[in-house]
């Protein structure tokens, strides 16, 4: 079967790879160009109706046309669904998005070396995504640059110069979604609390991060100056901010990227080849 230079394959079809999907079907690839293996019914049910992709159960010789391959898998179950497409895939680019599976176990596996692992997050799923890749030396500037195609469906971007990176990448942008939830969860809270409705205070909190971050974006200045540049001394935003570091919660949430970053070394250990 010929190499079809825009068709691509994708192994797991749950929320990144959907989030991918779409957006290659935003800008116009054809849903018959796109080939997913995934064995969960519902999940396949759920492509054809969103994209009118049929997926399959299980890998067959239709990936063999398919330029790049994404790997949208588990890592515990990676090793496996290497073992199953590997003999129609020999030809192909791999882009990774499994968090942890180093490109040293995929290519062992793969038996490729034209390997990029990537690290997204979840607002990826609706195109403010931000994904850091890594490159083996196999991979072309021609490879590099469908990749970044590819990404740029969901979002954002940025190469980094050591494997090592994607590890420290988890942790801060990977896993960071969960942390600003976490802090909306607090905000929202707290404004009930103080007398606001759920709606309000989710409102006003969820507007506030999209809006410091919009601030954050297009200033040149470090988020330590912005910061400060609210906080007049004995006001309102100094009082909170004066509490937080009393008790202590940047350092707490420094030891909690941290601790995020030794999780993600521990699967490529505990799943890796």
């Amino acid at each position: 079967m010929n190499t079809d230079n825009n068709a691509i394959a994708f192994i797991g079809g749950g929320n990144m790879a959907s989030a991918i999907i779409g957006g290659l079907i935003r800008q116009g690839l054809a849903p018959s160009q796109i080939e997913v293996v995934e064995p969960w019914d519902e999940a396949r049910a759920r492509l054809q109706a969103q994209f009118s992709i049929t997926a399959q159960p299980q890998a067959g010789a239709a990936l063999a046309r398919c330029a790049m391959v994404v790997w949208a898998v588990k890592p515990q179950t990676f090793k496996e669904a290497a073992a199953a497409v590997r003999a129609h895939t020999a030809h192909a680019l791999h882009l990774s998005v499994a968090a942890g599976i180093r490109s040293d176990s995929i290519s062992q596996w793969l038996g490729s070396e034209r390997i990029v692992r990537s690290m997204p997050n979840t607002p990826a799923l609706v195109g403010k995504g931000m994904t850091a890749l890594y490159p083996r030396p196999a991979v072309s500037a021609n490879d590099k640059a469908m990749v970044e195609r590819v990404i740029a469906t969901t979002g954002e971007s940025l190469w980094v110069d050591a494997e090592e990176q994607l590890d420290a990448v988890t942790a801060l942008s990977g896993s960071g979604p969960a942390y600003v939830f976490f802090f909306l969860e607090a905000m929202t809270a707290a404004g009930m609390e103080m007398g606001l409705s759920r709606e309000q205070a989710h409102r006003l909190s969820v507007g506030t991060f999209v809006g410091a971050s919009e601030l954050a974006r297009a200033s040149d200045e470090a988020p330590e100056v912005l910061r400060q540049r609210v906080t007049s001394k004995g006001g309102t935003t100094y009082a909170a901010i004066t509490s937080m570091q009393h008790d202590g919660v940047n350092a707490l949430f420094i030891k909690a990227l941290h601790a995020a970053r030794q999780r993600a070394r521990e699967l490529g250990d505990e799943f890796g080849a």
